[in-house]
């Protein structure tokens, strides 16, 4: 099997589902955020940035703090007991307490914002911005250098329809890097899907719940739910057909234009947080260009699979964004059809890889014994349990493509 087949796959059984207070000016320096002056940065050696890049600091206005997030490392965890002899319960699916999470370093902030000057004037922006060296470390300059280049050289191809569009950026005097996107919604299908499970909390604890309405309900969810992962998977292709990987993909990765069920005609889910993203060019991977801090967990764990040469590296990089996918999947199949607090993100990720292995037919079944995974299970139960395929096929991803290069050797 190959990658273009996984994503084939994938598509088929995707179809087969359906269907701030305004801040003063002082402190902006104007810089271009590849220009740093009056210091040495070597990290600043990017690609060509596409010339309409707005790289001054004077053709933007910043408006309020609308939000911030950090990076979670999750560097070990010690796994449930499997086996025969053991049973498993309900509350296995939410028990996080042997895991060890790391807080990253690398704080982001977002702020709302509209471009001031020239022909684009009055367009909305959200801000991201980068801590610098002092708050952040050498980290932030090169998580925010890397996702310059990778939306420069995106952008470059074409203008995806799934992706954020990167308008420009600057550099402040105190270091912060803020990149500057089109505005694209302020909810990410994270945002999306614990509104959803509040929302079937509150309604489950009214009591009665008209089936007529519950039905109707449950059929926008699943159109909804359905369209993001369709628009991440072609925003996740779209990358993979030029060379670049995500290796940050989750439910807070994908922007939405809306969060409202009743408006999917209107959804355009937009992959944004390219932070860590990975140019496999066969160039540059012969070159070893890839081989920096940010992806060196990656390769470490792509030469432990056995992947050495250019061609069996760069399908481990994307084997294993289809694998973060998989996962992306099995969030949007759960935590928007649960109710609040039953299920989560890391307790998912645990149950497959951990307490199951990745076998899905017994993750179904465990899941069939619980009532309050009902709904969950209905919904990948769609296309002849196409969800189900979905996530055996994703969740395999590398291993399949270790194996077919390993025949390939002998």
């Amino acid at each position: 099997m190959n990658l273009v087949a996984i994503h084939r796959v994938s598509f088929e059984c995707v179809s087969r589902f359906s269907l701030k207070h305004r801040e003063s000016g002082d402190g902006f320096s104007g810089c271009r955020i590849v220009n740093s002056r009056g210091r040495n940065r070597p990290i600043r050696r990017l690609h060509a940035v596409t010339a309409s890049l707005i790289t001054s600091a004077d053709s933007f206005e910043v408006g309020r703090l609308i939000g911030s997030y950090g990076f979670m490392n999750v560097t070990s965890y010690t796994g449930l007991q499997s086996g025969s002899d053991f049973e498993y319960t309900s509350d296995d699916i939410g028990r996080l307490k042997s895991q060890d999470i790391g807080e990253g370093a690398v704080k982001i902030r977002l702020y709302q914002g509209r471009i001031s000057q020239g022909p684009f004037r009055g367009t909305p922006v959200v801000f991201k911005v980068y801590p610098g060296q002092r708050a952040g470390g050498v980290e932030a300059d090169m998580m925010a250098a890397n996702e310059l280049n990778a939306h420069s050289f995106l952008q470059s191809k074409s203008l995806p329809a799934n992706l954020l569009l990167l308008v420009g950026g600057f550099e402040t005097q105190l270091g912060e890097q803020w990149l500057a996107f089109r505005d694209g919604g302020k909810d990410s299908a994270a945002d999306y899907a614990q509104t959803a499970s509040e929302k079937t909390t509150r309604a489950r604890s009214q009591g009665v719940w008209n089936p007529y309405e519950k039905e109707q309900m449950i059929k926008r969810r699943r159109n909804f739910v359905i369209k993001i992962l369709q628009g991440a998977m072609k925003g996740l292709a779209f990358m993979h057909d030029n060379d670049r990987l995500h290796q940050s993909l989750g439910p807070s990765s994908i922007v939405l234009n809306t969060p409202a069920e009743r408006e999917a005609i209107y959804l355009i889910p937009r992959l944004r947080d390219l932070a860590f993203s990975v140019d496999i060019r066969p160039s540059c991977l012969e070159e070893g260009a890839t081989s920096g801090s940010l992806s060196e967990q990656l390769w470490r764990r792509a030469n432990a699979a056995g992947a050495y040469t250019v061609f069996e590296k760069r399908a481990f990089g994307i084997a294993d964004d289809i694998y973060e996918a998989g996962l992306l999947f099995a969030y949007l199949a759960f935590v928007p059809f649960c109710e609040a607090g039953v299920t989560d993100s890391l307790s998912l990720q645990r149950l497959l890889e951990n307490t199951f292995r990745l076998d899905i037919e017994a993750v179904r079944e465990y899941c069939l014994a619980d009532e309050r995974l009902e709904e969950a299970v209905k919904f990948l139960d769609l296309g002849d349990r196409a969800g189900w395929e979905l996530l055996q096929v994703s969740s395999h991803s590398n291993f399949l493509c270790i194996v077919v290069h390993s025949k390939k050797k002998s």
